[in-house]
């Protein structure tokens, strides 16, 4: 058993807020009251949490382990440690590995190895064999085994009529399908904002806005005529923002995630952070990172989601066009959320809560993002009040950070899974 005392408990799902004592029994909240004492029932581990905040464990919808098939990136393994380090209990992962996860037998195997880390470890199937884009997968066999959603991500679903059977699928399933919003057609060079002043300088053409915006728009009206549970992905633009919020007026089940670092950074990290900020899609301007804030403040975005993409120092290290896109983000997510959404005003600490437990955890059916007695007892204590340094190593098997030497608010001081401490600062 596991008691912990004097927490200021946050749980979107409830409302609830304020001072209690929580008790764990066989992985299970079994008891949440003002005060509780210990009855001499058994073994117990007590965590005196004063000074410390809980909420329900951080769910992350959108994470690449790189496994299988890019494992010197990283692992299960290590995945599952930096996402425990950063306050998650569940993570989703996408399915743009080698192989990819567009059969059962990869599928399987994936969920097996999950299964024996502590955090609890989801996947989505691919929408398309092999992610060409010619033929969709067998949603109904990757569904009875076990994905949590569907999508190509990494790259967009270009056939509108491949499209329109996968959100068939989706709403038959009652499971998501999620889209990477990059029309390539469109995009001469990735990872930079096209036309901007980094692009500018870096003598690139880059991908210009049109390219997610023409995409979400012909995306958003196919699941409003669907009915389809439809999920934009890592959102850039302002008027990929509105799309969305006009679309939700017609079909509820249209989501879109918010990566931390398009509400914290603008195009300019890119000039002082050369590759380590190039990312898909990319970093764009200072109205649009404001039209995602004023998105999440508002519900139009209710997902927080880190697309945590880790790559090794000497992929980062090659000239910008030549290098990956994307940066890890399960380590930082928390405390960049904090500093950009929470600390400025922009969010309460309940509506950023919500946007990493209940929401992501209702849209995708998981048993999680709630405290409350009977409940996983997942669960997250941090200080609000403390700060930490952004540096080498990081839990994940990459570095490839935009924001190491950056001080940040709030420090995750454990996180609890299944009853059992998986993480203790």
């Amino acid at each position: 058993m596991l008691l912990i005392k004097n927490a200021f408990l946050y749980d979107p799902a409830s409302g609830t807020e304020g001072q209690t004592d929580l008790l764990i029994r066989d992985g299970r909240f079994s008891r949440i009251a003002p005060q509780i004492d210990p009855d001499g029932s058994g073994p117990l581990q007590i965590i005196d949490a004063a000074g410390l905040c809980a909420a329900p464990g951080l769910i992350d919808t959108h994470a690449h382990f790189r496994d299988p098939g890019f494992t010197h990136k990283e692992d299960i393994h290590t995945g599952a440690l930096a996402a425990a380090k950063g306050g998650y209990t569940s993570v989703i992962l996408m399915a743009n590995t080698k192989p990819v996860i567009d059969s059962v037998p990869v599928l399987t195997d994936l969920l097996a190895r999950a299964r024996q880390e502590r955090i609890h470890l989801y996947s989505c199937a691919n929408v398309t064999l092999g992610m060409q884009g010619r033929e969709t997968v067998d949603f109904d066999a990757l569904a009875a085994a076990g994905a949590a959603g569907f999508t190509d991500d990494g790259v967009p679903v270009m056939d509108a009529a491949l499209l329109e059977h996968a959100l068939q699928a989706a709403v038959r399933l009652d499971l998501p399908v999620s889209l990477h919003e990059e029309d390539k057609n469109l995009i001469a060079q990735n990872g930079i904002n096209g036309g901007g002043p980094a692009a500018q300088a870096l003598g690139l053409t880059g991908s210009p806005r049109e390219a997610e915006i023409t995409l979400i728009r012909r995306d958003v009206e196919m699941a409003v005529q669907a009915g389809a549970p439809l999920c934009i992905q890592h959102i850039s633009t302002a008027e990929g923002v509105d799309l969305v919020r006009q679309a939700r007026k017609q079909n509820p089940r249209i989501h879109a995630e918010a990566t931390p670092h398009h509400f914290s950074l603008t195009e300019d990290a890119v000039l002082r952070c050369g590759t380590l900020a190039k990312v898909n899609p990319p970093l764009r301007t200072e109205t649009d990172r404001r039209a995602i804030i004023e998105g999440l403040a508002n519900g139009t975005i209710d997902i927080i989601a880190t697309d945590h993409a880790p790559h090794a120092d000497n992929e980062k290290a090659q000239p910008f066009v030549q290098a990956p896109s994307g940066m890890i983000g399960l380590e930082t997510a928390f405390s960049l959320g904090l500093k950009n959404l929470v600390q400025p005003g922009h969010l309460t600490m309940r509506q950023f809560l919500a946007c990493l437990t209940c929401n992501p955890a209702d849209f995708y059916h998981l048993d999680a993002g709630r405290v409350a007695e009977g409940a996983p007892a997942d669960l997250v204590l941090f200080d609000p009040e403390a700060s930490w340094t952004v540096q080498k190593p990081f839990a994940s098997r990459s570095s490839n950070s935009p924001f190491l030497g950056e001080t940040l608010p709030g420090v995750i001081r454990y996180t609890i899974a299944g009853g059992e401490v998986v993480y203790e600062r």
